[in-house]
């Protein structure tokens, strides 16, 4: 079997940044154990599979190298991308996903992704959650993630995390997000996977499900520009709705092929 594949890198302007993912085009769905073995195989943080289902529409699924994912923005926006590559016409796409029915609209190189909003609530962390980190946060907050808020970017920066710590924490596909008002933006993140091979994800969009109406709440703003500071580094242009979040950034090919298998 031959399968049309991408390599995205989302949230970015030129390669080598932002987060890489797979997108693999498929006509019809495939095995679910042949999905996870190909995530595994492209040992990146998400490989998206996408199946049309008529104009303007498609199926998706996301899987990491360990597990399949409820929700996946970046893995999201690279697909989107790739689908108004094929189709220079593409607009407008709707993916129906374990997530919900998610929206992707494309102008220009811009992709701005609709997601479901995930407002956090305060919360109690795991004590082992705390020692990962060793800073102790001013505010805990808990949605899919939990999402510890700091007093500067400087610290954000500065976080080292003992793993050991961190993967005795069964999050499912939940993790860790630290965050701060940003110093050239609005606010700052990092985030952290538990039991990952991948420990530090390199931007994340769906951790800005909750992320934007944290920052929207905390800033009394509802159009905001975030910065996630991992290695690769990633901006995203935000907006926060009643019931949705619009998540914004462009991406970059950087090998486009075959996948036989």
């Amino acid at each position: 079997m031959d399968i049309r594949y991408y390599h995205v890198n989302a949230f970015a302007s030129e390669p080598f940044r932002g987060n890489p993912a797979g997108v693999c085009c498929l006509t019809e769905w495939i095995d679910e154990d042949l999905m996870r073995k190909i995530a595994r195989e492209n040992a990146l943080p998400e490989t998206a599979f996408v199946v049309p289902q008529g104009p303007g529409r498609a199926g998706l699924r996301w899987f990491t190298p360990e597990i399949e994912m409820d929700l996946c923005g970046h893995a999201t926006l690279a697909t989107a991308y790739v689908m108004s590559l094929l189709d220079a016409s593409v607009r407008e796409i709707v993916f129906d996903s374990a997530g919900g029915e998610l929206r992707a609209g494309v102008e220009g190189g811009l992709v701005t992704l609709r997601l479901p909003r995930r407002e956090p609530v305060a919360a109690q962390a795991p004590g082992a959650l705390l020692a990962a980190v060793g800073v102790r946060p001013v505010a805990v907050y808990k949605s899919r993630d939990y999402i510890f808020r700091y007093g500067s970017e400087a610290e954000i920066r500065n976080i080292s995390v003992d793993v050991s710590a961190l993967d005795s924490v069964d999050l499912g596909p939940g993790g860790l997000c630290v965050t701060a008002a940003g110093t050239g933006c609005d606010f700052v993140s990092r985030f952290f996977c538990p039991r990952s091979a991948i420990l530090e994800d390199p931007v994340t969009g769906s951790a800005h499900c909750s992320l934007v109406p944290l920052w929207a709440g905390l800033l009394d703003k509802r159009e905001l520009v975030a910065r996630q500071l991992s290695e690769r580094g990633g901006e995203l242009l935000c907006a926060d709705g009643a019931d949705h979040v619009l998540i914004a950034g462009r991406a970059v090919v950087y090998t486009a092929g075959v996948l036989t298998v």
